[in-house]
Order: C-alpha cells, then structure tokens, then sequence
C-alpha cells in the first residue's frame, strides 16, 4: 500500500508542504527574532543612557557620582567601550557639553548580557553604568521557543491534511494504472474513462491513454482481420494444389520437392488461421483428468523425432489434453529446427520442460516474449516464429505459463507449468 511506502507521491507531496511550511517558518521567524532583538538592544540602550544623564547630571551637581555608578579611568574601561568614547563628538552626544555617550553590548562571557555606558565627566574621569539585558535576552528566547512549537505544531496539522488532500489524485492514478495494466494484459477494451469536471495534466493523460487504447485495438483488430482473411482465401487454392500435387509421380524429385512446399505452405496457413482464433479470444479449453506424463510420451513418440523423454512425479491435471499436445509438438519441432541435439523432455509433477543443446534463445525473444514471423537471430536457423506463438497462446487458454530462459550449461529451456490447474490423482 502507497500508505505505508515512504516514495508514494502522497508522501512527497506532504513533505513538500511541509518543507514550504518550514521555509516560510524560519524566515518569519528569522524576521521576528531580529526585529524583537533590535527592539531589546533600543530598550537597554535607552534605559542605559537614562541612567548615564541622571548620574551625569548627579555628579555635576554634586561632584559625587550616586552608588550604583561606577567612576573608571579611560584604561579601566572594556577595550569596546573606550574605543567608543574616543570620539568626543560622537551621535549620542549631549547638546551643549561637548560630551559624548558610549554604550555597548557585552554579549560575550563572562559579563554576557550586559549593556555598558560611559561618558567623560573630567581628566580622566569616566561615568560607567552596566544595566543587566538578561530579562529580554530570556523572552527572546522564549519567543524563539515558541516559534519552533508553533512550527511543529503546524506541521502535525499540515502533513496529515497535505497527505489526504492527494487522496483524489492517488486514486485517479491508481485506476489510471490499473487501466493500463489491463490493456497491457489483453484487454484491450479497458477505458480509464472521464474524470467529472477536473480538467488538470491527469485528465490530459487519461485521455491520451485512452486514445492510445483505441488507436492500438483499430491496428489490432485490422491486423487480425487481414490475417483471418489472408488464411481463408490460401486456403482453397491451397487444398486444389495439395490436391493437384497428389496426382504427380511419387519417382519425380521435382514433384517431391513440390509436395514438401505445399506441406509447408499449408502448415502455416494452418498457424496463421489458429493464431487468428487465438486473438479473437474464440478459443476455450475443455478440461479433463489427463495423467500427463503418458499424454508427453505420447505425444512425442508421435512426432518421429529423437527425443529423449524424462517422466518423474509426474500428477494427473485437469486440462485440455489436445492443447498441450500443440504445445508440446511444436515446442519440440522449435527444439530441433531451431537448436540441436539432444532434445530432452522433462515431466515432473504438473510442469513440462524441453531443452535443446543449441545456441539458446535469442535475447530478443528472451526479454519481449515470442512474435510471429520473428525467429529472433539467423544462427537459429528457418523458420516464421509462429511455432512458439502459437504455444504462448494455447498456453494463455489453458491458463498456464509459458516460460523462455536460457539452460544451465547452454541451450534453449521451455517450460509449461500447469500447476494452476492441477490437482493430484
């Protein structure tokens, strides 16, 4: 379930928000903890400097600086703050006295939070006032505190909402992706279909896969009727020369040689009709109790070949024996046309296995499955590559698998599985 896959498009799109959140959380945040700070540093700043004109104007009235006030030498004062004072003339200076005011901000141990003041009262003389900032540094901080529970607060609301609000467009997708699967499959009258009123990228897809579908069955359906009629129309003239060629001498090689073209001819008349029934979806297996490692020999003893045949477990399965027959015979005429002795043929259990020695399936066929008039490499030797698409197809009516794979020590491996169907004697 994409609930749960932290890669489904629900979760990216929640971790998007709630990046965003964040974003827009650290620069408000940001913007707020400098604006709160500039506002602490201009209230300690005033507050000093209030302090720093009553014992300014103590001292001048008295000589006397009052208790909390600190009277310093210029080499007493911290490095930041006499540098400060040495100008005179500086912004904070007092009209009419031609003194100027120092502070600074010692946010650095051991004196952290302290903002300092100074002015000249004399040779040498220096008014000194330390307010302690320490009450705005900790609501800062607490402001800072607040900030982050707010964020973390909202991201617990935004997640699970970001994540919900992509429910429509997941399931959308989903059928979407279901729908194709289905086309992919076969079926190709699957529709995704229209999406009410959302007209986004989705719909724009949909539509776009639908058409596809419908330009693909058009092609299909073309390609299967050209077919189905193309093998209808060979086949009476077909039969009159099979008919025609009966009549010439058994002694004459070129009449032998006609004879054995016209078998071959027929016989892929003969494939071309099946494989039109085939794709019209008009065949149905008729299932019997067949012990099928009798009905394997058989069948291969009948095709006159050298073929090993090897029976092991071999279980009784409800099937279409004449069906596996077809399989079987031309999985074997594919062995040895195409590959090269031996050519074994295994039973075991419900699965049937025919191996050749030769040079293997082509990659092609190994990775797209086999097409018609398609043998896949010249090293296989002749042939229209309907045999093993006949195969495939009587195997998708049986409801079995057909499998292609390369044998353990070179070679081609076939495997019929009828496992689906079967069921012990």
């Amino acid at each position: 379930m994409d609930v749960l896959n932290p890669r489904a498009l629900r979760w990216k799109i929640a971790a998007l928000a709630a990046a965003a959140c964040c974003a827009v959380a650290a620069v408000i945040g940001f913007l707020v903890h400098d604006a709160t700070r500039e506002r602490g540093l201009r209230v300690g700043t005033d507050r000093t400097l209030t302090r720093l004109i009553a014992a300014e104007r103590e001292f001048d009235r008295t000589g006397q600086a009052p208790a909390d006030i600190d009277v310093r030498t210029r080499a007493e004062l911290p490095e930041p703050l006499a540098r400060d004072l040495a100008d005179e003339t500086g912004p904070d200076e007092r009209p009419g006295t031609g003194r100027g005011y120092a502070t600074w901000y010692d946010a650095d141990p051991p004196n952290w939070h302290w903002m300092w003041g100074a002015v000249a009262v004399g040779d040498d003389r220096i008014l000194v006032v330390r307010d302690d900032m320490s009450t705005e540094v900790r609501s800062l901080q607490l402001l800072d505190r607040s900030i982050v529970k707010s964020v973390l607060a909202a991201l617990l609301f935004v997640v699970p909402l970001a994540a919900l609000a992509t429910e429509p467009i997941n399931r959308r997708l989903r059928h979407g992706a279901r729908t194709a699967r289905r086309i992919a499959d076969g079926d190709l009258d699957a529709r995704i279909g229209p999406a009410g009123r959302a007209r986004d990228e989705i719909t724009e897809m949909s539509a776009a896969v639908d058409d596809m579908a419908d330009a693909l069955q058009r092609k299909l359906e073309n390609e299967r009727r050209f077919t189905a009629d193309v093998a209808h129309e060979l086949r009476t003239p077909l039969m009159g020369l099979v008919t025609a060629a009966g009549l010439l001498p058994e002694s004459d090689e070129a009449a032998g040689l006609v004879r054995d073209r016209l078998r071959a001819l027929n016989a892929l008349v003969e494939d071309l009709l099946e494989i039109s029934r085939l794709d019209a979806g008009a065949e149905r297996a008729r299932l019997d109790p067949v012990p099928l490692g009798e009905l394997v020999a058989d069948v291969v003893r009948r095709t006159g070949t050298d073929t090993r045949v090897s029976v092991a477990d071999a279980e009784v399965v409800e099937t279409d024996p004449r069906r596996v027959e077809r399989i079987v015979v031309n999985l074997v005429a594919n062995a040895h046309r195409h590959g090269a002795a031996p050519v074994e043929v295994t039973v075991t259990g419900a699965r049937i296995a025919v191996r050749d020695h030769g040079p293997g399936f082509p990659p092609d066929l190994l990775e797209r499955g086999p097409q018609r008039f398609r043998t896949g490499a010249s090293e296989r030797g002749r042939g229209h590559g309907l045999g093993l698409t006949v195969a495939q197809g009587q195997a998708e009516v049986l409801g079995a698998r057909l499998a292609f794979a390369a044998a353990p020590g070179g070679g081609a491996l076939a495997t019929l599985d009828l496992a689906p169907h079967a069921s012990s004697a």
